[in-house]
């Protein structure tokens, strides 16, 4: 019988070894994974890569995990926000590096990893810092550069409701990232907010199969990152 559910979050994120790239969930807020990366703050994997679209938010959540010490490379698109405070004075220290990448790309790097696409040709950051380094090559008379595909040792993901298979259904636009990232990690872990019986799930409406899904724990009621910044909370 397959189950891919897990007790705890302990559980869930308890394999995750140093030195591993791990992509995570969320557009700033919507589909932030809080539980999931305070679970990995707990377990004390250090060495990280860690793709996201942004650095977080406060001292909570994402930028909790950065303010540990233990993320030595961020890959995201946006790493100075509104209430972004952490990662640009770890940047300036030299404790940690960047690798900047923007939008568009960034979500067509990671889709093309897991579709097994090791690189693709993008007109974005031509012309432009981002540019050194890569191939240019010129098609139909325009110049365009080479990216790689991402993946991943590790996805921690967030969704509305699964089931045991790990087939799952986000909430609006909280699903983002969250579905290429689950295509291009080897492990895929996500926090639900329900866990409902096999066949209750619409099929029309299963963004991720189960098949891209390892384990699954439930987060009942999860942390708004917006209302913990603003209450000046931190972690641990």
């Amino acid at each position: 019988m397959i189950c891919k559910s897990v007790p705890s979050l302990e559980e869930a994120v308890a394999d995750v070894f140093d030195g591993a790239t791990v992509m995570i969930g969320g557009f700033g807020e919507a589909g932030s994974p809080v539980e999931l990366i305070h679970a990995l703050i707990d377990q004390g994997a250090a060495d990280l890569t860690v793709v996201n679209n942004n650095t977080g938010s406060g001292e909570v959540g994402l930028a909790a995990l950065i303010k540990t010490g233990r993320v030595s490379k961020m890959i995201c698109s946006y790493p100075r926000t509104q209430n972004s405070t952490v990662f640009p004075k770890l940047y300036r220290s030299g404790r940690t590096t960047l690798e900047l990448v923007p939008q568009g790309t960034l979500a067509e790097r990671i889709r093309a990893g897991g579709a097994g696409i090791p690189a693709f040709y993008t007109a974005t950051s031509v012309g432009t810092i981002l540019e050194e380094g890569k191939e240019r090559r010129t098609f139909g008379g325009h110049d365009y550069v080479l990216e790689s595909g991402l993946t991943a040792d590790f996805a921690l993901i967030k969704c509305r409701e699964a089931d045991r298979h790990g087939n799952l259904c986000y909430n609006k636009t909280a699903r983002n990232f969250s579905p290429v990232m689950a295509t291009a990690a080897t492990t895929t872990i996500v926090q639900t907010g329900k866990l409902v019986p096999l066949g209750d799930l619409d099929p029309e409406t299963v963004v991720t199969p189960g098949i891209f899904v390892d384990r699954v724990v439930i987060v009942a009621n999860p942390a708004h990152e917006s209302r913990l910044v603003a209450q000046g909370a931190s972690y641990p």
